[in-house]
């Protein structure tokens, strides 16, 4: 067999553009590893490639897809730490929406004892962006307070394990009683209805907060701010609701605030393979042990890839959503 079948992005638009189609299995390149995908995880960075206004980076796979689970079919020269036959999940450079994937063998993890593929799929774009944002960017500490928005969503209820694992005191905003009581579940202290309180003056009678994890952008950046302690720090990762904002800096200096962030997709080779060395030392004992887990959301067969699409768009999901290949 020397084709695949995979799902395009036919043009910029809606989730009808996402198409099914026929395309040659990729070869290994020094250093890669050509995976036999099983499943693929769904992210937001997908639906923004789709609709136009997210561009791979240069040599990357124009299909979607950042993440998957499957098995090693072909290793590439220079790889010694992966065979043909292991079970893996890994971070993906694109073309997660299809039956093989190539990445660096580098970016690739064992698949945790006790932890499915459809599980382990769901790790690596999650797991790297939220570890490296709070841990590595944002430095967060044992007993400090931490918010984070959209508590509910594939980042959220990551972010709120790891934070609770860590020792951190978690606050988190969702936008339903059943979202809180998920969040509640995972760790989080105090989970804020942002239809029926605003997260500012909540965190008011907690003197503010040393560090938030924010994916809304636009009016809730000037709003974080408030509802940081001194010292505190904003690490932006999207920006749903706008990324331009009018800001005063005055308070940033008198209150030695930082703001910081990152997206994961176009930083190098080198620092994504850090990010998992720091993966697999610090939370993947802890996925064996079960006292961190992927929250799933649903599962969606590759053909129906725009439906996955429509259920995250929807932001009624809790969880992951995942696409069986």
């Amino acid at each position: 067999m020397s084709t695949m079948t995979v799902i395009e992005i036919t043009r910029s638009g809606g989730p009808e553009v996402l198409q099914a189609a026929q395309r040659p299995i990729p070869k290994p390149r020094l250093g890669e590893v050509v995976i036999n995908l099983a499943y693929a995880g769904i992210n937001r960075p997908d639906v923004l490639q789709r609709s136009g206004s997210y561009n791979p980076p240069k040599g990357a796979s124009n299909l979607p897809g950042l993440e998957g689970a499957g098995i090693i079919s072909a290793v590439g020269a220079g790889v010694f730490q992966w065979k043909v036959g292991d079970a893996v999940c890994a971070l993906l450079p694109g073309g997660g929406y299809a039956e093989y994937a190539a990445t660096p063998a580098t970016h690739c993890l064992p698949v945790p004892k006790g932890v499915s593929l459809k599980e382990a799929a769901c790790l690596p774009e999650t797991f790297f962006t939220v570890y490296s944002n709070i841990f590595q960017r944002g430095g967060l500490r044992t007993g400090e307070k931490f918010l984070v928005h959209g508590g509910s969503s594939g980042i959220g209820t990551t972010a709120i394990q790891m934070a609770h694992l860590f020792g951190a005191r978690v606050f988190a905003t969702a936008g339903s009683e059943k979202k809180c009581q998920v969040c509640k579940d995972l760790g989080a202290e105090r989970v804020i209805n942002y239809h029926h309180e605003t997260f500012e003056d909540v965190l008011k009678v907690y003197g503010g907060v040393d560090m938030i994890l924010d994916m809304v952008g636009g009016t809730y950046i000037q709003r974080n701010l408030k509802s940081l302690a001194d010292d505190g720090r904003l690490v932006q990762i999207a920006f749903l609701e706008g990324a331009k904002v009018d800001l005063n800096l005055v308070q940033m200096m008198t209150r030695r605030l930082s703001i910081t962030g990152s997206t994961l997709r176009p930083q190098n080779d080198l620092i994504k393979t850090r990010i998992a060395e720091e993966l697999q030392k610090h939370i993947w004992p802890h996925l064996v042990t079960g006292r961190i887990a992927p929250i799933m959301d649903s599962e969606f067969p590759l053909a129906e890839a725009a439906k996955a699409h429509m259920r995250i768009e929807t932001s009624e999901h809790i969880g992951k959503i995942v696409l069986k290949i």
